[in-house]
């Protein structure tokens, strides 16, 4: 049967909703980025920058795992008006802050209320929209991140420049309230009934959720710093050593078959690409002689093909092996050819098509993962299993971008250290290439099991 589009008369509100509340999220996620220069030097607090980001990282994936168990055990939508309303708190407390640490006490809240958030709409996908319509959804909300992709650097540099950066933070809060009133008419009507308690296996995992959180950050600060940080460094990749296989479905790591390789795939996919993206405005502005400005196009033309990829698997989601396949090779493949821009014969140009490629490739990969995770899961256990998607995701970026920004932070930006950098996250997105069919168990001699 074929699916109902996503904005039939039934599924309007709540797809408008959350489009908008997801656009919202991206446009903060990149406006910070944009503003922290102007909001450390405003508020004295450069030597905390670091902490705004990664302390809204680490609450992030602390409320990933509470947002994973108590969707499962109490429905999505206490897990999810929370966290819409911790992130809307959080946007106030830090467009309101009169120093950094209350900016960053408002991050933090921040954080936790989008990792609620986040893993709440996994759940809330899978019970209001039919199993048809799910490759549809997801590639609805990818591409509600290319209009802030697009439009958000310059908006929040426009505005920060010319009025306060703080109008940045506090217009998102005021946006996102009329947002989740609009998805609020679209919920199901009676909500989703209490199915269990939390569990004493929950606690267990908060925990580890915790230290996962505070080796991440560890890492990431200790990345920054090639002088003194190699302690730092070296003790957050044995806590996550420790931390992630308590997070993430047994055989993850070693990529087994079914529900473990969806979810370490997205994690390769996700550690090739943004780590990355890092490197692409650097190459451009210091081996290139480019701007700022003229750089970050090459990051929009991504942003776009990113869209066309999520449309396009949207309309082939029978095909899920040859898309992550061919997914994970285009991530490559634009890695690759981007890279040789830090040759001066090479045209500029082919930097902006090749990130394109790659662009094309996280669109495809992605929103197909995120309906497997959701086919492979039993009932009741959707939160649960898309926090190890988000927990993954997150950690294989971090771990990603902290090795290949201390190997440039500690030999400098040569040629040679780009070439390096960019060659190990080729070597990441084909090993999701090789991997990309093990979502699929093998069958059973004689049995119909798939």
């Amino acid at each position: 049967m074929t699916a109902p589009p996503v904005f039939a008369s039934r599924y309007r509100a709540m797809s408008v909703g959350i489009v908008a509340l997801v656009m919202l999220v991206a446009f903060e996620y990149l406006a910070v980025a944009t503003a922290m220069p102007l909001v450390g030097r405003e508020l004295h607090g450069y030597h905390l920058y670091g902490l705004a980001f990664s302390g809204g990282l680490a609450a992030n994936v602390i409320a990933t795992v509470v947002g994973g168990r108590w969707s499962d055990a109490r429905g999505p939508a206490s897990s999810l008006w929370t966290g819409v309303g911790g992130f809307i708190a959080g946007l106030a407390v830090s467009g309101l802050a009169p120093t950094m640490e209350v900016f960053l006490a408002g991050r933090f809240l921040q954080g936790l209320g989008g990792g609620l958030f986040n893993v709440a709409l996994y759940v809330l996908v899978a019970q209001v929209y039919p199993a048809a319509m799910h490759p549809r959804v997801f590639s609805l909300l990818a591409a509600a991140w290319v209009l802030p992709s697009v439009v958000g650097p310059a908006i929040t540099g426009i505005v920060a420049e010319r009025w306060t950066w703080r109008l940045i933070f506090l217009g998102v809060a005021v946006l996102a309230a009329p947002a989740a009133l609009v998805m609020w008419h679209g919920m199901p009507s009676g909500g989703s009934p209490s199915r269990e308690g939390m569990g004493r296996a929950f606690l267990p995992r908060l925990a580890w959720g915790a230290l996962a959180a505070v080796g991440a950050a560890l890492l990431q600060y200790g990345s920054g710093t090639p002088a003194t940080g190699l302690p730092l460094v070296v003790t957050g990749l044995a806590v996550l050593a420790l931390a992630l296989p308590r997070l993430l479905p047994g055989g993850a790591l070693r990529i087994a078959r079914g529900l473990p390789a969806v979810v370490a795939l997205r994690g390769l996919a996700a550690g090739a690409f943004f780590a990355a993206e890092v490197f692409v405005p650097l190459t451009l502005t210091q081996q290139r002689g480019l701007t700022t400005a003229q750089s970050g196009l090459a990051l929009t033309g991504g942003a776009i093909a990113w869209s066309l990829g999520s449309w396009i698997q949207g309309r082939r989601p029978d095909a899920r092996v040859l898309t992550l396949r061919l997914g994970t090779a285009l991530i490559a493949a634009g890695i690759a050819v981007t890279a040789t821009t830090v040759f001066h014969q090479v045209p500029i140009l082919v930097a902006f098509g090749g990130w394109m490629v790659a662009g094309l490739g996280i669109g495809l990969v992605f929103p197909t993962l995120s309906v497997l995770v959701l086919e492979l899961s039993a009932p009741g256990e959707e939160g649960k299993n898309s926090a190890s998607l988000s927990i993954g995701e997150s950690v294989f970026s971090i771990v990603a971008v902290a090795l290949t920004g201390a190997l440039f932070a500690a030999f400098g930006g040569t040629p040679v250290v780009y070439l390096t950098c960019f060659g190990l996250l080729v070597l990441m997105a084909v090993t999701g290439t090789v991997a990309a069919g093990r979502f699929e168990h093998r069958r059973a001699p004689g049995t119909m099991e798939v």
